[in-house]
């Protein structure tokens, strides 16, 4: 969702680089760690903020994270290029839709609402809400039960690495669309198809005339 749907990557990015200042973090060590976390869930998100800034308080370090996330996104949920309209028309052609992410379900139904896209899905599966995070399969194969379809009748839009693992361990057909990421770091070599957009991924795979 967050970097593939929802141009919000960027905007914790930038919140995190904020807030890290005031723990004496560099920003270019902020934005390289940041990376890190990436398609990660919430628990492996703190943990590994512990591990990063000493003796944090991560109660206190992810309150403010998130005021300043809800101040940087005050006027409105940043959506990706192409993602409203090719959303609007999958779902006008009877395609359906589920949501698979990392973030808490709560907050990923606020924002998709917020961005006018909730609507269009049948299903959000949160970080929360499953029994085991990406890289594992769980969050996919969770998703397809409740939808009542065959994983390997599916199609899953990724843009992390650890996304394009869950979904290809599941039996997805995937096709990666690559958001932030480290520099140079090559994508993972598991046959997933790849695209700039989703637009362009949708038609890449003949979903949309």
């Amino acid at each position: 969702m967050d970097g593939l749907l929802l141009d919000t990557e960027r905007v914790c990015s930038e919140a995190f680089v904020e807030v890290t200042d005031a723990y004496g973090v560099a920003a270019d060590r902020a934005e390289a760690f940041f990376l890190t976390l990436v398609g990660t869930s919430s628990l492996v998100t703190r943990k590994g903020i512990i591990e990063f800034i000493d003796g944090v308080d991560i109660d206190r370090f992810v309150h403010d994270w998130h005021d300043v996330m809800h101040r940087l996104m005050a006027g409105g949920v940043p959506v990706k290029p192409t993602v409203a309209e090719t959303i609007g028309r999958m779902a006008q052609d009877g395609h359906r839709m589920a949501v698979v992410t990392s973030t808490g379900g709560a907050r990923a139904r606020d924002h998709l609402g917020e961005a006018g896209l909730l609507a269009h899905f049948s299903l959000v599966v949160g970080g929360d809400e499953v029994t085991a995070n990406k890289p594992d399969p769980a969050p996919y194969l969770h998703a397809a039960d409740r939808l009542g379809v065959d994983p390997a009748r599916s199609v899953a839009f990724e843009d992390s690495d650890r996304g394009v693992a869950s979904a290809t361990a599941a039996g997805c057909t995937v096709v990666q669309i690559p958001d932030l990421r480290p520099p140079g770091q090559p994508f993972p070599a598991l046959g997933q198809r790849s695209a700039k957009d989703l637009r362009g991924a949708v038609f890449g795979l003949g979903l949309m005339a």
